[in-house]
This record gives structure tokens, C-alpha cells and sequence, in this order.
């Protein structure tokens, strides 16, 4: 697939797509300073599957995230979340649909240092006046292995068992699709890959979503998918990726942009 295709890849039919962008575009600023980060891009994410965005610094991956999110707004196209149109929404629903059905993993852990593991997990649920799944709570406390954690707050806990927290929290209202921001750029090698693993797991046991931006080519070998954006534009595609594939296909880019 090459940047002619103007980074189109057709979405897939409403039935079994999590979220989707079509035509979308993005510009930041004006003039002589103008910088156009999506340029008319169309995607699916398919209910149930790993995808990875990749691409060169700058080339719009957490934009289009943000703006996949209903995080940030676009200029042009349309933004899904199941058959959501969000550019209908107001702030009030837009806030609502965030909390009610995306889950959320940032490189910065983002829990409140007053409240213990159990209490950040559970947040999204109290600040909508839901009560926990006990079940469905306890399965994925086991899933990222903190069951003996709970009672602990933020400062007791290492960098990858915050992110396990994280990870559990974006989980645990049962969310339509989870989208996770260089989710272990601030973790070592051996915690990464735990986090990596916890979110394969829940696609591959729990039927779960995920849409993560990466940049560590070993991180979008745990995806089923990856993307690739350049110039904010869709480029390829890779089915069941492996590091080394990704690897090569990001030196590519490399390549080219030395020679362009």
C-alpha cells in the first residue's frame, strides 16, 4: 500500500467495528505555520483485536488517537464509536460517552496518590455512581496480578505495578475499546513486556478492544495489526506482525526520509 492511496483503508461494516474514522483530517495553525496531522484518513477498528499505530516522529499516530478518542477535535470526517457519530455530541456527552465506554492508558500512570490501587481501579465506576461487577472486578485484579495489592497506594508501588493499576482501571467498566498512548514508555524491558501481555490477554480471553500508539517495534509485535502513518497519512498495514517485520518496515521509513 503506498501514500497514493491517500491512507484510506476502508472501513469494515458497523457490525463488529469497536470505533472508526473516515475522511479524517487534522491541521494545526496557519499560514507559513500551518501543519496538516491527519489528511483525509479512514480506518475500523474490528471489535475484539490488538492494533498497533506506528510511524515516524511527527507523522499524526496520537492525533489521530486523540481525535479516534473524542480527546481532540478534527477539522473534517467523522469520528465512531460504535455507531456513535461523536461530532454530534455535546461536551456533556462526549464526557459521558468517554467515561462510559473507552477505557484509557497513558505513558504517565495518571492515578491519584490519595486513593489505593482498589480505589484508583474503581474510579471511573464511583465518579458515575456505578457499582462494580464484583466477578468481572476480581477477574481482572487476577489478570494483571494484583490481588494482593489493592490495599497499597501509588507510592508503595513500583512503575510497571502502577501501570498494571492503569490497566485494570481502563478494564473494569467493560469499555467498547481501550486506547492506550505509548502505554510502557515509562517502564523497563521486563515490565513493558508484563503490560504488553496483560493487554493481549484481554484481548485474546476477555474479547476486549485495544488500540495502542508505539513507537518500540518489540511493543506492536503484541498487536494483531499494525498501521503505519506517514505524513498523516495511512501507508501500510501489517497482518500479525512480528518485531523484526516491524523493525524493517520502520528502517524504510527512515530510509526514505533521508532521501527525500
Amino acid at each position: 500500500m503506498t501514500a497514493e492511496l491517500r491512507g484510506t483503508l476502508a472501513p469494515h461494516p458497523a457490525n463488529g467495528t469497536a470505533a472508526a474514522v473516515t475522511d479524517l483530517s487534522k491541521t494545526y495553525g496557519g499560514g507559513e505555520t500551518r501543519v496538516v496531522a491527519l489528511d483525509q484518513v479512514s480506518i475500523a477498528f474490528r471489535e475484539g483485536e490488538f492494533t498497533a499505530i506506528m510511524g515516524p516522529s511527527g507523522c499524526g499516530k496520537s492525533t489521530l488517537m486523540h481525535c479516534a478518542a473524542g480527546l481532540d477535535s478534527f477539522d473534517a470526517g467523522s469520528v465512531r464509536i460504535g455507531t456513535t457519530e461523536l461530532g454530534g455530541l455535546d461536551d456533556r456527552q462526549l464526557t459521558q460517552l468517554r467515561r462510559d465506554r473507552i477505557g484509557f492508558i497513558f505513558q504517565a500512570f495518571n492515578l491519584l496518590p490519595t486513593l489505593t490501587a482498589l480505589e484508583n481501579i474503581t474510579l471511573p465506576l464511583t465518579i458515575a455512581g456505578r457499582r462494580a461487577d464484583r466477578q468481572w472486578l476480581d477477574h481482572v485484579v487476577s489478570m494483571v496480578g494484583l490481588s494482593r495489592r489493592l490495599d497499597h497506594r501509588p507510592g508503595q508501588l513500583s512503575g510497571g505495578q502502577q501501570q498494571r493499576v492503569a490497566v485494570a482501571r481502563a478494564l473494569v467498566s467493560r469499555p467498547a475499546i481501550v486506547f492506550g498512548d505509548e502505554p510502557t514508555g515509562n517502564l523497563d524491558s521486563r515490565a513493558g513486556a508484563e503490560i504488553l501481555g496483560f493487554l493481549r490477554d484481554s484481548v485474546r480471553e476477555l474479547g476486549q478492544t485495544v488500540v495502542m500508539v508505539t513507537h518500540d517495534p518489540v511493543a506492536a509485535g503484541y498487536a494483531d495489526r499494525v498501521v503505519f502513518l506517514a505524513d498523516g497519512r495511512l501507508v501500510d498495514e501489517m497482518v500479525r506482525p512480528t518485531p523484526d517485520r516491524v523493525l524493517d518496515r520502520m528502517k524504510a521509513f527512515d530510509t526514505r526520509a533521508r532521501t527525500s
